[in-house]
């Protein structure tokens, strides 16, 4: 949520903001005026307040005083309805504007204006046609697309002997470096949310045709564990000596990737549910920028130690997301497509997040409580990693050799197709 002080004077910036975004500023003037009305109306109730104070009388009221008395607290009750009312109407309208976008960043209408900040590594050369991940996987039976379909149908997948092992593994050395090397403190939150902690984190009301929610209940599978670990600090002033925080969790993620019909169908890029290890940080406001190169270098090194080449890429005002002032996303090579694909996405929310869940912490040198701000970021994507892994360390007889770094805990150091299965 943006600060309403922020909104009121400076609305030309705010409204340039917007309009870089290519979202419709009528959201924005129709904040202002129901924000106009409500700062009007609560005005005039604090003056009849102040009218009926005035007229109370010292001694015994007279039955005239007392009637008059009687009329004018009937108006002020309907009128603190009224203008409990018109908060709520102000508050949800406030909810469906988004972040304003870092000066910084590129400007432009969508992914096509996205800056390429670096790469890292070598995109293999292949001395025969590289196969895609998932047929690589069904062919060594470790993707079973079939079985899932016959559980939950379209978008999902059944991992299989290697296949899960692989998966396992990769969340452990994800969830192992954070905690480890990084600083993260790891977290097992629910999977189920409710709607207060979808709202707090920017998903909901404006994202709700792509979540999933329970019948008759105000529970939602979570879209991401950033939700989780944010709202983990909700309604809460912390300690300035324990700032930064950073915390880690992994959890299966859900969405219906409402509007992506027809866009990566095949094999596990885009799927209803996935798994994927979060990366969050809490921090003062001075601190976020530092905070946000940190973060995104905690992400790529999960990358190097699997040898997958990627690059980082800085979003423009088009292609960031709701919440997000500042993205970076990596994206990892897929010799398949011949074409980087995004596995992490690293954004800087400044206060957004902190003003709609209320995440505050005591300033010793300001001597006030200030609103921190948060970040977070895929650390990584597993599937995708998963997926990378398959098609960049695949083999001329479609077996794949497993990257060192994983190989203890996977047993082996090369997953074999199925044919060489039945001759060994």
């Amino acid at each position: 949520m943006l600060d309403p002080k922020r909104l009121r004077n400076e609305t030309d910036s705010v409204r340039k903001g917007l309009e870089s975004r290519n979202y419709p500023t009528a959201c924005l003037d129709q904040f202002l005026a129901l924000d106009e009305t409500w700062r009007n109306e609560r005005q005039r109730l604090d003056d009849m307040i102040n009218r009926r104070n005035t007229l109370m009388p010292k001694g015994k009221p007279t039955p005239e005083q007392m009637e008059a008395l009687k009329h004018l607290s009937l108006e002020i009750k309907s009128l603190q309805e009224h203008v409990s009312n018109l908060e709520i109407d102000v508050n949800n309208q406030a909810l469906l504007l988004p972040n304003v976008p870092d000066t910084t960043i590129p400007v432009g209408k969508d992914e096509e204006a996205n800056r390429v900040i670096r790469t890292w590594g070598e995109p293999r050369s292949f001395s025969f046609t590289p196969q895609a991940h998932d047929d690589l996987g069904e062919g060594c039976g470790i993707l079973d697309f079939d079985a899932a379909a016959k559980i939950a149908g379209a978008r999902f997948v059944v991992y299989r002997g290697l296949g899960a092992r692989l998966e396992r593994a990769l969340i452990q050395l994800m969830l192992d470096i954070h905690s480890k090397e990084h600083g993260y403190e790891e977290m097992m939150p629910p999977v189920l949310v409710h709607t207060d902690s979808l709202k707090g984190t920017g998903q909901l009301p404006k994202f709700a045709e792509d979540c999933f929610r329970l019948e008759e209940s105000d529970y939602w599978l979570s879209p991401t564990a950033e939700v989780q670990l944010t709202n983990i600090f909700k309604d809460s002033i912390i300690d300035e000596k324990k700032l930064p925080i950073q915390v880690t969790a992994h959890t299966p993620c859900f969405r219906k990737e409402a509007g992506s019909y027809g866009r990566d169908m095949k094999g596990i890029i885009r799927q209803h549910q996935f798994n994927k290890v979060e990366l969050v940080h809490l921090v003062k406001p001075e601190d976020s920028a530092a905070a946000l190169e940190r973060l995104l270098g905690h992400a790529e090194v999960i990358l190097q130690r699997l040898n997958l080449p990627y690059r980082v890429v800085e979003l423009c005002t088009g292609d960031i997301g709701f919440s997000a002032a500042k993205t970076y996303d990596i994206e990892v090579w897929f010799p398949s497509q011949n074409k980087y694909r995004e596995i992490s996405s690293c954004s800087s929310f400044l206060d957004f997040q902190a003003r709609r869940a209320m995440i505050r912490y005591k300033s010793e040198q300001l001597g006030k409580v200030q609103y921190l701000h948060t970040l977070n970021g895929s650390g990584v994507a597993v599937g995708r990693a998963f997926a990378a892994i398959l098609e960049n360390y695949q083999q001329p007889d479609g077996s794949i050799l497993v990257p060192e770094a994983l190989q203890a805990m996977v047993g082996v150091e090369k997953i074999l197709c199925r044919a060489q299965m039945t001759n060994i």
